[in-house]
């Protein structure tokens, strides 16, 4: 995404009144191109919270530009795809296939 959009979709979050993480978290998640993937605590860590990965799940939860800003995009540590308030983990695998995403079949604990 261009700065110039990422400018746009920033301000656009602030006068949705989101807090300054959120927008943060949000607007790194504008930099995860299509047909990849990134996980919660990476999310984090690029937004400068680094133990903030739950928080970054909430923040996905509540996205208020979807499917502007792809939070489909986002997977769990261990590859599975996680949760998806557009339409639960089956719209959010269609959504990465479609994009290309190369899925990794998650790791037993």
């Amino acid at each position: 995404m261009d700065k110039k959009r990422l400018k746009e979709i920033k301000k656009e979050l602030k006068l949705k009144g989101l807090t300054k993480f959120q927008v943060k978290v949000l607007s790194m998640l504008c930099t995860v191109n299509k047909g990849k993937t990134i996980t919660y605590k990476e999310l984090a860590a690029q937004a400068g919270y680094p133990n903030a990965y739950r928080a970054v799940g909430s923040v996905m939860r509540i996205n208020p530009l979807a499917p502007k800003i792809p939070c489909h995009r986002v997977i769990k540590s261990d590859g599975s795809p996680g949760n998806y308030s557009g339409g639960g983990t089956k719209i959010k695998l269609e959504l990465l296939v479609a994009e290309g995403a190369a899925l990794k079949t998650p790791k037993k604990r």
